[in-house]
């Protein structure tokens, strides 16, 4: 009976500090959801207010009608994180179940070179990455990857973690059903086409939702490789209604708003999967 009473208070202890992190974890956004309805004045006002005092949707119809590259900042979000979600999905899987399944010269090589690419920061990786873009666009190979579409989709269509992940989703694949249908006939791109990627679903869907906020998140990359403001992407966007003596911050407040319901959007949508993903992906190495 002891035993029983000290778990449920350990319970109700766990409770209570997951509920306190999640307020904590919220609060800012919650007084940047509040802050796009603000005036400036009353944002930078050094009297701390929670809800607006002078409820306004003046932010948003500023963004809205009179910010002319609002909507290709987010026209090239959306073409960019699609296409780099879309071609991550299907390239990765196919590194993943290579890696798993296949046998070909070298593989273990690829796999510990993939595994060392893991510890790499990505910060580490801009410079090199910058400078082939640049030398690519000057020899005449591919005019145009800096300040382009697929000099960001490009760099960006692969990604060690989610091959490393595919693949442990992949090694503990039934291979009874692999074996099944090579005996009805189906080749090794069958099996992938038909039988797998069906099966991967749990494992697509969380890679999806990582790949695609990170690729719709991402500052860094755009603000090597970007220069137009034509095609910037929002995070980089956001970051011209900052000036040197005064930075509007309910238009950013309001935009940040906008350009963060895709992104819950997708996660919302793909949820529930994640438990799924990972009860598949933890297993033997």
């Amino acid at each position: 009976m002891t035993n029983i009473s000290g778990l449920s208070w350990l319970k109700a202890l766990l409770y209570v500090l997951v509920t306190l992190y999640a307020i904590i974890t919220l609060i800012p956004f919650l007084w940047a959801l509040s802050a796009s309805f603000k005036p400036l004045t009353e944002i930078v006002s050094s009297e701390p207010n929670f809800l607006p005092k002078n409820f306004t949707l003046d932010n948003y119809r500023q963004i809205f009608l009179q910010e002319p590259l609002f909507w290709r900042w987010l026209f090239n979000s959306v073409a960019i994180a699609l296409s780099v979600t879309l071609l991550n999905l299907l390239l990765n899987s196919m590194a993943g179940y290579a890696l798993a399944r296949l046998r070909f010269v070298g593989k273990r090589f690829w796999f510990f070179l993939i595994l060392a690419v893991l510890a790499v920061p990505a910060q580490i990786t801009l410079i090199p990455t910058f400078l082939i873009l640049k030398a690519m666009s000057t020899t005449g190979y591919a005019y145009g990857w800096l300040n382009s579409y697929q000099g960001m989709i490009v760099p960006s269509m692969v990604n060690a973690t989610f091959i490393f992940m595919m693949r442990q989703f992949f090694v503990n694949f039934p291979k009874e059903l692999e074996e099944t249908a090579q005996l009805d006939g189906l080749n090794t791109l069958g099996i992938f086409r038909h039988i797998v990627l069906p099966l991967a679903k749990p494992a697509l869907a969380a890679q999806a939702v990582f790949v695609f906020m990170g690729s719709w998140n991402n500052f860094l990359l755009p603000i090597v490789i970007l220069f137009d403001p034509e095609m910037f992407t929002p995070p980089l966007g956001l970051n011209t209604f900052k000036g040197q003596y005064i930075s509007y911050w309910n238009y950013i407040m309001a935009a940040s708003m906008v350009f963060t319901l895709p992104a819950l959007s997708i996660y919302a949508f793909f949820n529930r999967y994640f438990i799924q993903s990972v009860t598949f992906t933890g297993g033997k190495g």
